[in-house]
């Protein structure tokens, strides 16, 4: 297990070819030590989706839900992806997302074909709403789990926009201190799945040392094509009595309003 006393990686993965790729300890999650994050494996797809919806002129991804079947482990992966219609403006895709043999993540996206098409002045809601604060107004604020090992925590940049990390609602920036593959710079999508994982953490509202409030899936709904290098995550949980839960999540950039992503939760005690 690598310590925060040894040099970083340089990247979140290594492309290995044919659709593989080795996880860095940068993807280490907070649940288990030799489990990822599902931000940084939820991008990696997100990533060959792109690609596949850009064949098809199809350039804005509209949703993209994953199914998180298994922990994804800090190790070998790899990514299937199948065009399952591309008409002239949409296309759904699916992806699997496989380790050591198993189907530990399944997909689906829908691409859109990018149109000019301009707003009228005066619509209710417009201009798009600006994130409470913007990053280089708030503070630098650090993950409770951040500890002596290297992990998601070394891989993003966070500042605090509102509220306070882990205890309710609040607005946390995001930005990626390392790309997810040498060499290549994310996309401006792949730096939002980075981030969106995240919301039922940076919201939650039971103690981090004694509950699991571990996600299954995570949807992101985005109404336009983000832009730059960060992302404001405007999250809160909501608690069910029977261990059910839903962390929501309106997402920006510095322009405003990009989108919303949506977590099921399922909440239990620790040991």
């Amino acid at each position: 297990m690598t310590s925060r006393g040894d040099a970083l990686p340089a990247s979140a993965y290594q492309w290995l070819g044919s659709g593989a790729y080795r996880a860095s300890v940068l993807t280490r999650g907070p649940w288990h030590p030799e489990h990822q994050h599902a931000g940084p494996p939820i991008a990696l797809v997100c990533r060959a989706v792109e690609q596949a919806a850009a064949k098809h002129g199809l350039t804005h991804i509209a949703r993209l839900t994953a199914n998180l079947l298994r922990p994804v482990p800090i190790g070998e992966v790899a990514i299937e992806v199948a065009t399952d219609y591309a008409g002239r403006n949409a296309g759904h895709f699916s992806a699997r997302l496989m380790a050591a043999g198993k189907e530990v993540a399944r997909f689906t996206a829908l691409a859109q074909r990018e149109n000019d098409v301009p707003i009228p002045d005066g619509l209710p809601g417009h201009p798009l709403p600006l994130a409470p604060q913007g990053p280089l107004e708030s503070e630098s604020c650090v993950f409770p789990f951040a500890g002596k090992h290297t992990g998601y925590a070394d891989l993003v940049e966070t500042r605090l926009a509102r509220g306070r990390m882990f205890d309710g609602p609040c607005a946390v920036w995001f930005r990626l201190r390392h790309p997810l593959l040498d060499d290549e710079s994310p996309s401006d999508y792949q730096r939002v799945a980075v981030a969106a994982d995240s919301g039922n953490g940076i919201s939650a509202i039971l103690d981090f040392e004694r509950y699991s409030f571990v996600n299954s899936d995570l949807t992101l709904h985005l109404l336009r094509k983000p832009r730059g290098e960060w992302i404001c995550l405007d999250a809160r949980t909501h608690l069910g009595p029977s261990g059910g839960g839903l962390a929501e999540s309106a997402l920006y950039d510095v322009h405003g309003l990009v989108g919303r992503a949506m977590q099921s939760l399922s909440v239990s005690r620790r040991g």
